[in-house]
């Protein structure tokens, strides 16, 4: 079975890797072709596209850059057309995914999305398209049953999150020997993780390294971002208490005591890795003003969404500040502030299903395959 798989973003290479591995299992015969990254690669099968080259930020970002967009576009049709994939499996990505699947569909093209758009938050209109353009859509957040089946009648599946796979079946970090290898002494590491996009982490590390004076007692380590090169983050590494570490995210979760986290998937890498952490966010003033015009929810970290309440602080745009960055690093120091965070990490995890994600996806794919043919 031939299988063409499109993710477009850091995150998206991270499960389109599992998935291409139980997809492998599932289906020995699989030829796969996909847009991913490095970690895709790995796995085997033919990278198209690398995802560096898709990630535009924010609303005026992608105004600037719409006809690269529509060139990525185009392409994407033409290599799907002389490949001849069985199936299309959509990872997150849904500005350009979902224009993909809506010609796909046309073409008689069977339309899998793994890992659905999240249009909970913002364009719930997109509904329309994914019940007319998706034939099978498999969710990672258990409260987006509710959110599909009851309010909009389209079955989906609850596969669980497939960071818990991501980080259960990781090779577990020699703490001594990380420490040895980047430098970093016996002090406790408070891990910064400001993004994947040069514009966010321009914004965000600004902020975060505002305080490293204030906790002399700590070492900062900015986890650096596999799309980035180092010479982009050397401007930033001005304090000997502050190192980099660039692709190792996960090995610097392991052993981080706290952490300063963009919005975004890392907020629940985090968590999952029981680290405290501070929410932080701020985006240039015209894509925020429109953003909070259309987004409705009521916080912006996963963590916070699902647990449907705040158990992280958040600070966003003016109230990402040195002052408030202070107060809320020096909270989650506190023994007794974490020890009750960390109890709510554990509830965390069990609500978002257990491990075997990518393992549920693919057989489901293969199924679905076998069922009609």
């Amino acid at each position: 079975m031939k299988y063409y798989i499109i993710a477009g973003e850091a995150s998206g290479d991270l499960h389109g890797a599992n998935l291409m591995k139980e997809l492998y299992k599932a289906d020995p015969n699989a030829e796969i072709r996909f847009w991913g990254g490095d970690l895709m690669q790995a796995v085997g099968g033919t990278l198209v596209k690398h995802y560096r080259d898709l990630a535009f930020m924010g609303f005026a970002e992608v105004v600037a850059n719409l006809k690269t967009i529509f060139n990525n576009i185009k392409l994407c049709k033409e290599d799907i057309t002389a490949f001849k994939p069985d199936a299309i499996i959509f990872i997150d990505y849904p500005g350009f995914n979902m224009r993909i699947a809506q010609w796909a569909k046309q073409q008689g093209i069977p339309t899998h999305y793994y890992i659905s758009p999240q249009i909970w938050a913002w364009k719930e209109s997109r509904i329309k398209a994914i019940k007319r353009d998706v034939d099978k859509m498999y969710i990672i957040l258990p409260f987006e049953k509710d959110f599909y089946e009851d309010k909009h009648s389209f079955a989906v599946e609850f596969v669980g999150h497939p960071l818990i796979d991501a980080i259960h079946n990781r090779t577990p970090t020699n703490e001594a020997a990380f420490r040895k290898e980047h430098n970093l002494d016996s002090r406790p590491v408070i891990a910064l993780l400001p993004g994947s996009r040069k514009q966010e982490i321009s914004k965000m590390l600004s902020g975060m390294l505002s305080v490293v004076n204030d906790f002399p007692d700590y070492q900062f380590v900015i986890a650096g971002a596999p799309s980035q090169e180092y010479d982009f983050y050397e401007p930033f590494l001005t304090n000997d208490s502050v190192h980099f570490i660039s692709n190792k995210t996960y090995d610097l979760l392991s052993i981080a005591h706290a952490a300063l986290v963009t919005s975004g998937t890392a907020t629940l890498e985090t968590a999952l890795f029981k680290v405290p952490e501070v929410v932080c966010y701020k985006g240039g003033w015209i894509s925020y003003q429109i953003a909070k015009r259309i987004i409705t929810l009521k916080f912006i970290s996963l963590v916070n969404l699902i647990m449907d309440k705040e158990v992280v602080k958040e600070l966003i745009q003016s109230d990402f500040n040195t002052k408030n960055i202070h107060t809320e690093l020096k909270k989650i120091l506190d023994p007794q502030h974490r020890a009750n965070l960390l109890k709510q990490y554990d509830e965390l995890e069990k609500r978002l299903g257990g491990a075997g994600a990518s393992f549920n996806t693919a057989n489901l794919i293969v199924k679905n395959f076998n069922s009609h043919y």
